[in-house]
C-alpha cells in the first residue's frame, strides 16, 4: 500500500508541474491582430502622443491574463541613433521573458545588447493600461522589440503602496 501511495503522489506532482509549465507557457497566450501601420509606435520628446514609426516583418502575442504579457517582434530601416534624435530615451530597461516558443524575442540576448550599448530602449505608450507602459528596444541590426513593463504607479498599486498624487486615478473595478 505504502508504494501504491508514493507512486500515486509522484503520479500527482508530474501531473501538477505539467500543467503548471502549460498554463504558463501555452494557455493564455495568443497571435495579436495585426493592424498594418499602426503596431509600433514610439514617444516623441516633449510630447504626450505616440507616432508610428515605419517598420516591417512584425508579430507579436498576448494574453488576457496579465498585462504584462505583450512581447512584439518587428524589423525597422530607421536607425536607432537617429530614433534617439526624435523619441524618449529609456535607461536601464530589461526586457520580460517571453515563452520559448515565441522564437523572435530573446529576452536574455535583448538585455545583452542593451547593456553593451548596441541596442536602445525607447518609450512607445506611457499607461497603455493602468501602471504598464509599452517599451520598445531597436538594435545596431534594425531588429526591434517591444514589451510591457510596470512603472512606478503600477509596481505601487500592485504591490499594495498607496500610489499617492502622482498618479493617475485608479480604474473602478467591476465585480
Amino acid at each position: 500500500m505504502g508504494k501504491f501511495l508514493a507512486a500515486f503522489i509522484v503520479v500527482c506532482a508530474v501531473g501538477a508541474g505539467a500543467a503548471i509549465y502549460y498554463l504558463n507557457e501555452y494557455a493564455y497566450y495568443e497571435e495579436v491582430t495585426l493592424h498594418p501601420g499602426l503596431d509600433v509606435v514610439l514617444l516623441p520628446q516633449n510630447s504626450d502622443a505616440s507616432v508610428v514609426i515605419d517598420y516591417a516583418d512584425f508579430e507579436a502575442i498576448d494574453a488576457s491574463s496579465s498585462p504584462i504579457r505583450y512581447r512584439a517582434c518587428f524589423t525597422t530601416a530607421l536607425t536607432r541613433d537617429e530614433l534617439a534624435q526624435s523619441y524618449t530615451v529609456l535607461q536601464q530597461q530589461k526586457p520580460r521573458i517571453a515563452p520559448g516558443w515565441f522564437d523572435c524575442f530573446d529576452a536574455q540576448a535583448i538585455g545583452a545588447e542593451l547593456e553593451a550599448g548596441t541596442a536602445t530602449a525607447f518609450m512607445s505608450v506611457k499607461n497603455i493600461e493602468y501602471g504598464v507602459d509599452r517599451i520598445v528596444a531597436v538594435t545596431d541590426q534594425g531588429r526591434g522589440y517591444v514589451w510591457h513593463e510596470l512603472n512606478n504607479c503600477g509596481k505601487k498599486a500592485y504591490d499594495g503602496t498607496v500610489v499617492g498624487e502622482t498618479c493617475p486615478d485608479l480604474p473602478e473595478v467591476s465585480q
